[in-house]
């Protein structure tokens, strides 16, 4: 793997324990993709760092869980009428 790939993977990382992002989040705030984030926290990061990607995987998991209430939120402030 080339190094600015590992720089990255780690640093993505970071971020998101850091600040309990999600995908997204970490996506807009490096200026990449979803996808490239998503397969940079779950696949190479397990094989560079697997203590480091046990602590991503609790925080995906917890967002996952949490999504339909985010979502839910996101569709009421959308429709909601100011008085």
């Amino acid at each position: 793997m080339k190094e600015y790939i590992s720089e990255r993977v780690l640093s993505l990382a970071n971020y998101t324990i850091a600040n309990k992002a999600t995908v997204r989040d970490t996506a807009k705030n490096f200026g990449i993709s979803k996808s490239t984030v998503h397969k940079d926290i779950v696949e190479r990061l397990m094989d560079l760092y697997p203590q480091l990607a046990e602590e991503v995987k609790i925080i995906l998991e917890i967002n996952k869980a949490e999504r339909h209430i985010r979502g839910g939120n996101a569709t009421r402030n959308k429709y909601k009428i100011s008085t």
